[in-house]
């Protein structure tokens, strides 16, 4: 799967999706990210990118211009012809939940294009994007932090990425659940043990505690969830 992030900052998403899992990834050919510059695509000699709103109001925004050359460079290089999905990250999109990780990674090729500033000229926007995506309901100072996340949750759902495939299954937000505690050695630390059903060997038992504990998780940390869950057995 291949990953093309449009922005202002290619060092800073480059160096933080070099390492640990999406690192490796891409050194075994699973995943590659790019970073492309937007500034390297405007016409001005300065490497303006950004200009006043018609309108007045507070701060700058980006230009339609140099935004739209740098996508068109990205959907140009690409091995295949067919137009790639277009994630704009900003706090007015959809929340990102974990099913959208698991349909992205379908992908071949995405494009996710990184804000700054008071935002981008709205032309350039019904021009290319086809999805409008948030991280939760606050407000960062670009689109940087947004797209590494997208990356790292979408990655996990490649298949070659996990070296456990269970990992990417089994995990918080299957099934609107959270996933159940864990523990590693050793059986005793600082007067608490183990509870008794994980050492026991018994499959069967293990599963069973594993879903109450995820049960009675989410109905105390995310009663949305919960409500979700519920409302999904109804359904089935």
């Amino acid at each position: 799967m291949n990953f093309h992030i449009l922005t202002l900052f290619p060092e800073m998403v480059m160096e933080g999706l070099s390492s640990s899992i999406i690192g490796r990834a891409q050194d075994a050919g699973v995943v590659s990210v790019r970073a492309i510059n937007i500034r390297d695509f405007t016409d001005n000699k300065h490497k303006k990118v950004d200009d006043y709103p018609y309108g007045g109001g507070a701060g700058m925004l980006m230009q339609a211009q140099p935004v739209y050359d740098a996508y068109a460079y990205a959907v140009n290089t690409m091995s295949t012809r067919q137009k790639p999905r277009v994630i704009y990250l900003t706090p007015q999109g959809s929340v990102f939940r974990q099913e959208m990780a698991v349909e992205l990674a379908r992908e071949q090729d995405l494009i996710l294009l990184c804000g700054h500033y008071e935002g981008i000229d709205e032309r350039v926007l019904e021009e290319i994007v086809t999805d409008y995506i948030s991280i939760g309901d606050y407000v960062l100072t670009g689109g940087e932090l947004p797209a590494m996340v997208l990356v790292d949750a979408i990655s996990r759902m490649v298949p070659g990425v996990l070296s456990n495939r269970q990992s990417g299954e089994k995990e918080s937000f299957t099934g609107y659940l959270l996933e159940y505690p864990q523990y590693t050695r050793p059986e005793k630390w600082r007067g608490k043990k183990v509870p008794d059903t994980l050492l026991s060997g018994h499959h069967a038992n293990i599963e069973k505690w594993r879903l109450e504990q995820s049960l009675r998780r989410t109905r105390e940390r995310r009663p949305d969830l919960y409500r979700s869950y519920e409302q999904d057995r109804e359904r089935k």
